[in-house]
């Protein structure tokens, strides 16, 4: 398995058959060097979306279009993408699953908001926020997207026992890194932890260092941009 930041909270996460791109904002992200686009596209199966807002949705129609790849997230989101952007999607909902090749997805609660511009300019709807246990190759990857610290992790924890943690951890918009590492402490038992949603921009935090202190014990890997993380 290879895990691959394309910055921000973009990943692409080759597993099994699958390519996977998570959350990929490319396309003026300020942590991607869109020379390195192609390579980070190519050969994307599926294209998953934690929720609406742009520092996510990003490329995500554009790239559907170009590699054939269905997108997979928020039924209301896929809904209004398969209408007004003429893409493949696959909508579904939180407690379900869809099974991608060798790969399942469970889309998992998150505790944020979701929206994007509408052509007034105001934000609107795009279903609910989320996450996605991500199984396969004997291992559960917990994508959180960008969420808070809360209750239902414990169940979640309990249920899909994630190894590898993906969390949003820059503060201000999310948990920040003293957070992550409290719920990954009391809620689930990873054996390595990316951290993510961080050094974008300088309201973020701009190091994992408390994560790292936090976790003694846990594989905590900052990553680098389109640096394979094996695993």
């Amino acid at each position: 398995m290879n895990i691959i930041w394309l910055g921000h909270s973009g990943f692409r996460i080759e597993i099994g058959d699958q390519v996977l791109l998570v959350d990929p904002w490319l396309t003026g992200n300020p942590m991607f060097d869109e020379a390195q686009r192609a390579e980070a596209v190519s050969g994307t199966t599926h294209i998953l979306i934690t929720h609406g807002h742009g520092d996510h949705t990003g490329d995500a129609p554009e790239i559907s279009k170009e590699t054939g790849a269905p997108i997979v997230g928020i039924y209301d989101l896929m809904t209004h993408w398969e209408m007004a952007k003429d893409v493949k999607v696959i909508g579904f909902n939180k407690g379900g699953c869809v099974a991608l090749g060798d790969v399942t997805v469970t889309m998992v609660n998150a505790v944020h908001s979701s929206s994007f511009q509408a052509a007034c300019g105001a934000p609107a709807y795009a279903g609910s926020e989320a996450g996605f246990m991500i199984k396969g190759e004997g291992h559960v990857i917990y994508v959180t997207g960008d969420t808070d610290i809360m209750a239902d992790m414990e169940w979640m924890g309990d249920r899909h026992n994630p190894d590898i943690g993906i969390l949003c951890a820059g503060g201000h918009f999310t948990m920040d890194m003293e957070g992550a590492a409290y719920a990954a402490k009391r809620y689930f038992n990873f054996k390595t932890v990316i951290p993510c949603h961080y050094r974008t921009f300088e309201l973020l935090e701009q190091s994992a260092q408390a994560l790292v202190n936090g976790l003694p014990g846990v594989n905590v890997v900052e990553p680098e941009v389109m640096k394979a993380i094996k695993i």
